[in-house]
């Protein structure tokens, strides 16, 4: 079974936009786990402008289930993800002032780079996943790194599946294929909802884990934080 690790970025957003403690992210993120999600995704950028560093910190006592910080290794993100020791640091290219994720890493530029950050992690027994798109050339760059998994960027899978155009889901299977003979773990995220996600993973062989935050929550203002937990296990079992 692919495991959920559902990112609760949007949960700190709600609560900083009125201030105080409202939602209340822990009791959140316990709740979550408590309705059967295996993970927890969170993404600190250095705005602090939804998840602030101190949250990343206040969740280690809290997540109990996989515990996963994505974000871009600067000095104060390897900082951070060096204190509080998750289960899995995801490495993503953020531009400062990027408002979501909007490319995977080029492997091949940044290989040396990359290798120097995540032997780093693995020094401190934390597992690495490298942000990358469906491409061939870069998985294999990603595999000389040293990562232990990649999460695909899956935004052009989900544009296109809206189209109808399920072809669109090939290049991913062909890149899964290939990471899992490279000995790579496979993970995906960005724009995956209820409408794809089955299709999704019935095509990609050996999808260890997704990570999914603005479709569900957003689906979970209409249908429920639980129903929409237990209908995305549903759909990946």
């Amino acid at each position: 079974m692919t495991k959920l690790s559902v990112n609760i970025n949007k949960i700190a957003t709600l609560r900083n936009s009125r201030g105080g403690n409202v939602p209340n992210l822990l009791q959140v993120a316990t709740d979550i786990q408590d309705f059967g999600a295996e993970g927890i995704t969170i993404h600190p950028r250095p705005d602090e402008r939804h998840i602030r560093y101190q949250d990343a910190r206040d969740l280690k006592s809290v997540v109990t289930t996989e515990y996963n910080i994505e974000g871009n290794p600067i000095q104060s993100f390897i900082d951070l993800v060096l204190e509080v020791k998750p289960t899995q640091v995801t490495l993503v290219p953020d531009a400062v002032d990027a408002i979501t994720s909007n490319a995977g890493w080029d492997t091949i530029t940044h290989q040396s780079f990359l290798k120097e950050v995540i032997e780093e992690f693995h020094k401190n027994g934390i597992r690495t996943s490298i942000f990358i798109d469906a491409d061939l050339n870069l998985i294999e760059a990603a595999a000389k790194t040293g990562t232990d998994r990649i999460e695909l960027y899956t935004e052009q899978f989900a544009s296109e599946f809206e189209k109808g155009n399920f072809d669109a889901v090939k290049p991913y299977t062909e890149a899964a294929i290939l990471a899992h003979e490279l000995g790579l773990g496979i993970n995906a995220g960005h724009d995956l909802s209820l409408d794809n996600i089955k299709f999704f993973k019935e095509n990609i062989p050996n999808l260890a884990e997704v990570s999914i935050g603005h479709a569900l929550i957003t689906e979970s203002l209409y249908l429920g934080l639980e129903n929409v937990v237990n209908m995305y296990l549903h759909r990946l079992k």
